[in-house]
């Protein structure tokens, strides 16, 4: 198996296509296509605060729900989005605004285009995706090992959230655990969600969420030599958004 797992881009649609593009995909049918056959995979948070969310969800949805030539599991702000789009009561804040500022732009048929599609992408994937026979797990915020092979509302916040402490810091985001310190399982574990200025390896884990929204790079792991590729953000480099984990 082949994977190029690619960090959270929030709406950074520039940096992913420079990214793909510099791992040899090719965009001329209007999708990125490798001639070696490799696939890409996404740890989540597709949208929010970064300039063209719709248009990166939408190829998520092309290359995972119609072409299913890729994988994907949803990030707590995909899980937001999709509760927006149900129309329930979800705060349009931390991020949120600038994807509903979006889609409000939008008429009335590519709205609904648009929601049909996040609906069934987010519908159809799984919490966290195990792979190449249990050697390879992705997940947004990262995941225990004991919880590989679980699907309840614990493995589901973790998932989404990371090991939250219930606290939260001065910026309103919620204190997390340091689980990967703890993490001893045999599969590698790839996931995002905590911006880090530069991949964190630890214990088989992969944090590759290189904060390109927060003017940081976009990382990939390619799978399976796990090598890691980055390009750099187009936007200005917020120092505060990177937080080391406790």
């Amino acid at each position: 198996m082949n994977l190029d797992i690619i960090g959270d881009i929030h709406g950074c649609f520039v940096e992913f296509e420079e990214l793909t593009k510099k791992m040899g995909y090719n965009w001329s049918t209007g999708l990125p296509v490798h001639p070696d056959g490799r696939q890409l995979a996404f740890v989540g948070d597709l949208t929010d605060r970064g300039p063209e969310s719709i248009k990166t969800a939408k190829l998520v949805w092309d290359l995972v729900v119609n072409k299913k030539s890729a994988f994907y599991v949803p990030g707590n702000h995909c899980n937001k989005l999709y509760r927006y789009l149900l129309g329930n009561k979800v705060q349009t804040t931390h991020g949120l605004e600038t994807t509903v500022s979006e889609y409000m732009s939008m008429n009335p048929e590519m709205k609904n285009d648009f929601r049909e599609k996040f609906l069934r992408l987010y519908e159809s994937a799984p919490l966290y995706h195990v792979l190449d026979q249990g050697r390879l797990v992705i997940a947004h915020a990262g995941i225990r090992e004991d919880y590989i092979g679980k699907n309840n509302s614990k493995v589901k916040t973790f998932v989404l959230y990371g090991d939250i402490t219930g606290q939260s810091n001065p910026d309103g985001t919620p204190v997390r655990r340091d689980w990967a310190k703890n993490y001893q399982g045999k599969a590698a574990v790839v996931y995002g969600h905590t911006p880090v200025r530069e991949p964190r390896i630890l214990n088989n884990t992969y944090n590759i969420d290189t904060g390109a929204v927060f003017g940081g790079n976009l990382t990939a792991l390619r799978y399976p030599k796990m090598e890691l590729v980055s390009v750099p953000s187009t936007l200005p480099f917020v120092p505060e958004k990177f937080r080391e984990i406790k």
